[in-house]
């Protein structure tokens, strides 16, 4: 058997508390009585006291979300009664067949997401709807009442090019009012909507575009990041020649483009019509839009969301998890090529304000994101844990040097956000906030864990699972286990999980990618430790897990040892075992301005893995590179040099078009294959 110190922390230690580590679990904030009170969930809690839904001995948030994930049907259509969804509800199930993915959800039901985001123009046409801010500092305004004028105008203008129920609108897109304008009008006529930022390669929007063959594309001759200017007219010419399916390209920003076919080119601000604001009434499973897995290592796939999923689950998770409502200034930073897009979008179904910043997070310094939400009033921010990390190394102090008042609430995702992330959070941005370290995918557009204005904040733990999310961890014999590192699975339907995937006849491609594994259960690929107590850790993908002496270790436990040292600003680690034989693991470090991979920070980082993971977890090689390979929405690609240093050559291993970084893939090529 091995010791304690073979074993290593994520899964020797579990045993116990369930915590990886000692530094794994305190205490950070706790929500006072003021801040349970005033919460949406709780106020909805008292609705279903009210009406008798909630379950009697039920106590806390732990017993609301039991009875969400064992009474599946009347917890979702509480959701849609609560919220009074704009829609036709009818008198049929809210839930048929089964297991999944054969299911399918108010059959007979039908409702518009453009309609619901919109309805506070009805209410309250004055309130704020979108604040546009660009890098430069330039910011814009539209109420809701503005907001509809302008989705009325854009929706004739499609109208007008042919678009209707089915049809799809691409867009590419920086994240600017006429993306979100786009979306809803296009989501109004019942039509399908897909973007793609501009910072994607012509060929990896392509192998996206292509798929759902678009009748009108939207986009930007440019568009500026970092300071620089970026030209994208050959890009929109490589892209439109390749769509043989478009009826019109609409420019917007008063850029124009030549393209190597007769297509029709219009501005955007010229499309026009004079019809009133109206909505297709479309069923609850049709499609609203669609999103793309990130093509690395094959064609994306194509995953289909559908208006009513979107709708319940989003006005869920903003309401009750990021505890977002009218009043509140919403900002989560990211581009239309991320679902975290998509997701911002639903703060408008919870009445919220929400930001739109078109730019660098760290330009003209680390901290500019910060003086965003700063001049903008921002209640809730979200970000990437990579960007709360760069802040703390960079030695920011945002909420001292910065009026944070208002900031009630931190969001964090893309990857594990380790305790260090979390201390910097409350030691220097804000003491009285809820951090929100949240787990999902692009394949839910949303978060199966997360926070909750009920529960406490821990470091390095999530707090626990969503509601209507039966999040569980499997072992290797497809069982439950708490205390225990295994597969993250779902083990019951989520509304937004996808309705399928474009182009996939029978669903084959779409089982094979979620229920291949566990028969009736999704399989989402994290490895997973539930606690007794409710919380979670996530410790990385199980696809690119390190597996050394049969100990199973997720990769965000090596980078968090690994970036805490201040020499390192970066790192990526693989392990080439394959077929049940070791082979060898790999480290690779990306160093700070005048720092030197000699042998004194060669044995600080194996002796600091040794002492802090285990013996076992000492890297075999160390390897400088000038940076990590990362996807357009800033994920390592693990996987991809994984397959790289066993042999698969550098242009078969991953789309460059797919990559933030494409010209760092070459410095992880071997002389010869490794074993």
């Amino acid at each position: 058997m091995p010791t304690d110190e073979e074993a290593g922390r994520p899964d020797s230690a579990l045993a116990g508390s369930g915590l990886p580590g000692a530094d794994y679990g305190t205490v950070l904030w706790e929500p006072s009585g003021e801040v349970v009170q005033r919460a949406r969930i709780t106020q909805y809690q008292r609705w279903l006291s009210d009406r008798g839904l909630y379950p009697s001995g039920a106590s806390g948030y732990r017993g609301l979300w039991e009875w969400s994930v064992t009474h599946t049907a009347p917890f979702w259509d509480s959701v849609w009664q609560y919220f009074d969804v704009a829609g036709e509800r009818g008198n049929g199930p809210v839930l048929t067949g089964g297991p999944m993915p054969d299911v399918a959800w108010y059959p007979g039901a039908t409702l518009n997401y453009a309609e619901n985001a919109l309805r506070t123009a009805t209410t309250d046409p004055q309130r704020v709807a979108v604040i546009a801010v660009g890098e430069e500092g330039n910011r814009t305004t539209l109420t809701y009442g503005e907001l509809a004028a302008e989705v009325a105008r854009v929706r004739s203008g499609l109208r007008s090019l042919g678009v209707g129920v089915g049809d799809r609108v691409a867009a590419f897109l920086p994240n600017v009012p006429a993306a979100l304008i786009g979306l809803l009008a296009t989501a109004s006529l019942g039509a399908v909507w897909s973007s793609c930022s501009p910072d994607f390669g012509p060929h990896s929007v392509i192998d996206r575009f292509a798929q759902i063959t678009p009748k009108v594309l939207l986009a930007v001759d440019g568009y500026r990041y970092g300071g620089k200017d970026f030209d994208r007219r050959n890009a929109v010419a490589e892209i439109v020649a390749a769509l043989p399916s478009l009826a019109a390209v609409v420019m917007v920003g008063g850029g124009g483009t030549s393209t190597p076919r007769t297509v029709p080119v219009l501005a955007f601000d010229d499309l026009e019509g004079h019809e009133t604001l109206d909505f297709a009434d479309v069923p609850f499973s049709h499609p609203l839009w669609v999103l793309y897995s990130s093509g690395t290592t094959g064609l994306p796939k194509a995953i289909v969301h559908s208006h009513g999923g979107i709708v319940l689950e989003h006005l869920k998770s903003v309401s009750f998890h990021q505890d977002i409502g009218p009043g509140d200034v919403f900002l989560w930073y990211t581009t239309t090529g991320w679902m975290m897009w998509n997701y911002l979008a639903g703060g408008l179904l919870a009445g919220a304000t929400v930001v739109l910043y078109d730019g660098s997070a760290t330009h003209p310094q680390v901290g500019a994101l910060w003086e965003v939400a700063a001049n903008n009033g921002v209640t809730f921010l979200g970000t990437g844990a990579p960007y709360l990390l760069a802040c703390a190394k960079a030695g920011l102090s945002p909420g001292s040097d910065l009026g944070l008042s208002l900031l009630r609430g931190v969001g964090s995702t893309g990857s594990p956000l380790p305790p260090e992330g979390f201390r910097w959070v409350y030691e220097h941005v804000g003491r009285d906030l809820m951090l929100g370290s949240f787990s999902g995918g692009t394949d839910v557009c949303t978060g199966f864990v997360g926070a909750c204005p009920l529960l406490p904040v821990r470091t390095g733990v999530i707090p626990g699972p969503c509601l209507g999310a039966k999040v569980e961890a499997y072992d290797t014999d497809g069982k439950p286990v708490i205390g225990e590192v295994g597969e993250l699975v779902v083990t019951a339907p989520m509304p937004s999980m996808p309705v399928g995937f474009w182009n996939d006849p029978g669903g084959v491609r779409y089982r094979a990618s979620y229920f291949g594994v566990y028969p009736g259960v999704w399989r989402h690929g994290d490895w997973l430790t539930n606690l007794p107590d409710g919380g979670c850790v996530i410790f990385g993908r199980s696809d690119a897990t390190l597996n050394r002496g049969g100990v199973r270790m997720g990769t965000s436990e090596f980078y968090r040892v690994v970036e805490r040292l201040p020499e390192v600003t970066d790192s990526l680690v693989v392990d080439t075992g394959q077929l049940g034989a070791e082979g060898r693991l790999i480290l690779y470090v990306v160093l700070a301005d005048g720092a030197a991979l000699d042998d004194e920070l060669t044995q600080r980082l194996k002796s600091t893995l040794r002492a802090e993971l285990s013996p076992r977890h000492v890297p075999d090689e160390i390897h400088q590179v000038p940076g990590v390979p990362r996807t357009l929405s800033g994920k390592k690609l693990e996987v991809p040099v994984r397959k790289i240093l066993l042999g698969t050559p550098v242009t078969e291993a991953a789309d460059p078009d797919a990559l933030a970084n494409p010209e760092v893939m070459e410095w992880f090529a071997p002389s010869e294959p490794r074993a």
